[in-house]
């Protein structure tokens, strides 16, 4: 018997419920308001009351209306046919939307019921598995989309049928299942999860080693994310947060892509719905969208549904992990998710934390930050969701809670700047104020010597030091003026000014630079040092500045030539020509 109630206080899009029996935190309720009903969560239970936040407008809502609580949490449906699909934050599908809003009341099935898959099956009967398991594939596209034991079974079953190869829809029973009680549990291919419960279905969940490569020289090469790992963009508007993260999608070694567009409606989601679908693959030459999901809180839905919509996708990613593939969520941008909690917060009239944030909002990000990470399946397979969000903090001050907060759960920090974006230094990441921890584990530094060099990690702290060394010197030449500092002073400037224009400037509209390969971030990082690392000769500080003009123009053509081509290695050979001008030997 389903617990029911009615309702005694309306706040906006909080509402309170007294209810005639037990209710849970987190629990799905529906209020008919006439001939709709409203999905709520519940997030406060005091008593026989409940608050309720409702995921749509709550206009024509009155006190005595009746409330009906599921006795489930908000559910994310997860089964073959959620790539190339968009959704708003209770998984409505967007693309069989009719009109330009969604109807009052109006749910969505998020998956083709009708559609035929070609199933293989991979488990055999009398196999032993458990929660997570394979036993079965479809193809999605191109990708092997593994139908496995739904999550939420407990425990050991034994395999006591699986169907033969072939075409069935998704309600078909392709397994049967018994459990240590010897009931037989049949099993489709789609399954049904709380969004706020992290996924477990894994056997262990190591530390990130391995460089996820996004093909920007600025994060891979100075501060690399790991697969699993997690980032955030914080910077101020127009500083090319979106593109940034358009880059990554779209270069970034993952098998899919899960984008929650929780930000301004005529911002960051319009550009996300815009330009997008538009993105050509350039791993596979087809469209991004065929490998990606779009989850967005639509303009109709309240903020309380950009809480729910940053939750199904990380839920989504968990789905696509347990299949042994690397993930990659991009949420634009958390801090609506935060001002959502906010706004919740102050309804609920909790004790405020600084700028009326709610107190607990660092342990709110950090959990689920915490949800990232790669894993070691239970089959030994590995799967990973690498995590980065963006943070538009209000007039680009990293000060504030919510960049505080994420600073503390996120291992890389890119930090954009205006005055990089200003001079038209793009990406502008500001690499003096950004940092990758990942760079300190012992892990991650013996994968790099592996991978790229005996003593990567020491190349690029030299690197970062020419770049920090430059900047204090420029400072002290706009005080002192051109003329009244020793030559060395600009020299050391220009080298600095010669590793931001080579290494971090990168053009994302140039179909060789867009992108830069680990071999080639390697080999043109160590060419770059082994200048910085050189002594030249100069006669006058005007000569300085010339010099390392001519120098950077013919470097950064390097940078728009195919690796090691022909025109590669003649543009090479014209660098090396002025190198020996002026090298002190």
């Amino acid at each position: 018997m389903k617990t029911t109630g009615k309702v005694t206080g309306i706040v906006s899009n909080l509402v309170t419920v007294e209810a005639n029996g037990p209710v849970s935190q987190n629990e799905i309720c529906f209020i008919t308001v006439g001939d709709t009903k409203l999905m709520a969560e519940v997030i406060k239970v005091n008593g026989k009351n409940a608050a309720v936040q409702v995921f749509e407008s709550t206009r024509g809502l009155k006190n005595g209306d009746t409330v009906e609580f599921e006795d489930r949490m908000l559910e994310a449906t997860l089964g073959p046919g959620l790539l190339s699909n968009s959704y708003d934050g209770l998984q409505n599908d967007l693309t069989t939307m009719t009109g330009v809003f969604l109807k009052k009341g109006e749910y969505t099935d998020p998956l083709n019921h009708e559609k035929l898959w070609d199933f293989t099956p991979i488990a055999k009967p009398g196999d032993k598995v458990v929660a997570a398991d394979w036993l079965g594939e479809v193809k999605e596209g191109w990708l092997p989309h593994k139908i496995m034991v739904p999550f939420a079974f407990k425990g050991e079953y034994t395999v006591k049928s699986v169907v033969e190869a072939g075409q069935y829809n998704i309600d078909k029973v392709v397994a049967v299942l018994t459990n240590a009680e010897g009931e037989d549990v049949n099993v489709t291919m789609w399954q049904k999860w709380p969004v706020k419960v992290a996924v477990k279905g894994y056997k262990d969940k190591p530390r990130p080693s391995r460089i996820m490569e996004t093909g920007v020289r600025a994060i891979d090469t100075l501060n690399p994310i790991a697969e699993g790992g997690t980032g955030f963009i914080p910077g101020p508007f127009g500083c090319g947060k979106t593109v940034l993260q358009h880059a990554i999608a779209k270069q970034g070694e993952a098998d899919v892509i899960i984008m929650a567009a929780c930000g301004e409606r005529a911002n960051e989601v319009v550009e996300i719905f815009a330009e997008f679908p538009e993105l050509i693959d350039p791993h596979t030459g087809r469209h991004l969208m065929e490998r990606t999901t779009i989850i967005c809180n639509t303009s109709n839905m309240p903020v309380a549904a950009r809480e729910a919509s940053v939750y199904t996708a990380m839920t989504i990613c968990e789905y696509y992990r347990a299949m042994g593939m690397k993930v990659l969520l991009l949420a634009d941008s958390t801090s609506r998710w935060a001002q959502a909690l906010r706004e919740m917060s102050n309804r609920l009239e909790e004790l405020p934390g600084q700028d009326a944030f709610p107190m607990d909002l660092s342990a709110i990000i950090a959990g689920f930050y915490a949800r990232a990470g790669i894993v070691y399946l239970n089959n030994g397979a590995t799967g990973s969701v690498t995590f980065i969000g963006t943070v538009s903090p209000a007039g680009g001050n990293l000060k504030e809670p919510v960049t505080e907060s994420t600073k503390k759960a996120a291992r890389c920090f890119y930090a954009l700047s205006q005055n990089r974006a200003d001079s038209k230094r793009y990406p502008a990441i500001d690499t003096i104020d950004s940092y990758s921890k990942y760079l300190e584990y012992p892990e991650f530094i013996e994968y790099a010597k592996e991978k790229l060099d005996e003593n990567w990690v020491e190349i690029v702290s030299e690197a970062r030091n020419i770049l920090i060394r430059g900047k204090e010197t420029e400072e002290q030449i706009n005080i002192l003026g051109d003329d009244s500092v020793p030559i060395d002073y600009h020299v050391t400037l220009w080298k600095s000014e010669f590793v931001d224009f080579i290494i971090l400037q990168q053009d994302a509209f140039d179909k060789i630079d867009a992108s830069t390969s680990l071999e080639r971030q390697e080999y043109m990082l160590k060419k770059v040092i082994s200048i910085t690392r050189s002594e030249f000769k100069f006669d006058g500080f005007e000569e300085v500045a010339t010099y390392f003009k001519r120098l950077i123009n013919v470097f950064k053509q390097m940078n728009y030539t195919i690796f090691k081509s022909e025109e590669f290695h003649k543009t090479e050979e014209e660098a090396n020509d002025i190198i020996e001008e002026r090298l002190v030997k």
